[in-house]
Formats: C-alpha cells, sequence, structure tokens
C-alpha cells in the first residue's frame, strides 16, 4: 500500500505516536506499505514554526530529516504536475496545503 501522510499525522507520528489510533501505527508500521512524506508538509510545518505556533525544540531542517528517517518515510517532492492537478479538485476545503497533498496523492496513485 503507498501512503501519503498529512502534516498533523506526520507529527502526530513524530512527537505523539500514541495519540495515532491502532489502525494508523499499524499501517504505518507496516514494512511493506510504502510511506511518502511531502515537501507541501516540511513547508506547512516551517510556517507554524516561523509564526510560533509549534515548537520542535529542535533546529527544523534536523526535525524533519530525523523524523522522516525515523518513521521510513519517503520525500515526495512538488512537481508541476502536482501543482497543476489542484485545478481539477473540488472546493470541499480551502487550505492549500491540503489540496496539494490531495492533488499529490491523486497523480500519484
Amino acid at each position: 500500500m503507498r501512503l501519503l501522510l498529512d502534516t498533523v499525522a506526520f507529527l502526530m507520528a513524530a512527537r505523539e505516536p500514541q495519540r495515532l489510533s491502532t489502525a494508523a501505527r499499524e499501517v504505518l508500521g507496516q514494512p511493506a506499505n510504502e510511506v511518502y512524506l511531502s515537501a507541501a508538509t516540511a513547508w506547512e510545518v516551517a510556517i507554524k514554526v516561523a509564526v510560533g505556533k509549534l515548537n520542535l525544540f529542535q533546529p527544523l531542517p534536523a526535525f524533519m530529516n530525523e523524523q522522516a528517517r525515523a518513521l521510513g518515510l519517503i520525500e515526495l517532492d512538488i512537481n508541476f504536475q502536482h501543482a497543476v492537478q489542484v485545478r481539477n479538485l473540488p472546493h470541499h476545503h480551502r487550505d492549500p496545503f491540503d489540496r496539494l497533498l490531495v492533488a499529490q496523492a491523486q497523480s500519484r496513485g
């Protein structure tokens, strides 16, 4: 199974894994699953840190790299295809990060 974590799921897995559901922990722990982390999530985390909504207690680059490695996540870059795919999404929610994540998930199957 291929999965793309959103920002909340990533932060919970990295900082408070006990808050994840049992099913989420099981899926993340399956070695056969490919679990991706979008550059959009790093961007959103960077904004939260910059405006004081999130304290990581370590430099952001180190946090992102260490947690991605510890959780076995695969980095997913943002490309033109992902960006333009957003135009095809219904307007269920306005969060640009979530919209980009959905577009990435759709374009990557």
